[in-house]
């Protein structure tokens, strides 16, 4: 175990690390036991185990990022999808209360991407009779949700219910 150590530290150059290196490396060896070939050089294979080890973690070590205040991974953290799959339900939930005039239009412009001359065609109406119910659709379900102005114009993007003329 001391050559091994004496290794280990003058492959890495710290103590404690070198260490646990050969601590690694014996656990490695115990568990793997069964590979080890008998009449073969004991103290080679644990060299090399140790080596392995070592060169591993390096590689590993160079592709980890130092994060301890976790800035970075705030930076590529998802965010959760529960919101807006609530988000979702809740818009669901109020568009089946809008008049079915409305809800019509709206979906037809909203979410099928019809434009509104395309829509006004569909229901046999006006364009500006379109324009009107997807207008009112739009404000009693900002309302029905709750949502500010602000806020409702960006629950209506996030939802696909933007239309412009």
């Amino acid at each position: 175990m001391g050559s091994l150590r004496a290794f280990a530290v003058s492959l890495c150059g710290d103590k404690e690390r070198a260490d646990d290196l050969v601590q690694e490396t014996l656990f490695k060896a115990w568990n793997h036991l069964d590979s080890f070939k008998e009449g073969t050089n004991l103290k080679a294979w644990l060299f090399t185990i140790l080596r392995n080890t070592y060169f591993s973690e390096r590689r590993k070590r160079r592709r980890e990022v130092e994060d301890a205040d976790g800035t970075y991974a705030a930076r590529l953290a998802t965010h959760p999808e529960q919101h807006g799959h609530m988000d979702l339900q809740d818009f669901r939930a109020v568009l089946v209360q809008l008049p079915d005039d409305q809800r019509e239009a709206l979906v037809l412009v909203g979410a099928a991407g019809f434009s509104y001359d395309e829509a006004a065609e569909i229901c046999g109406c006006a364009v500006g009779t379109i324009k009107s119910r997807v207008n009112r659709a739009r404000t009693r379900l900002a309302d029905m949700l709750g949502l500010s102005e602000l806020e409702s114009g960006q629950a209506k993007e996030r939802l696909g219910i933007t239309k412009t003329a």
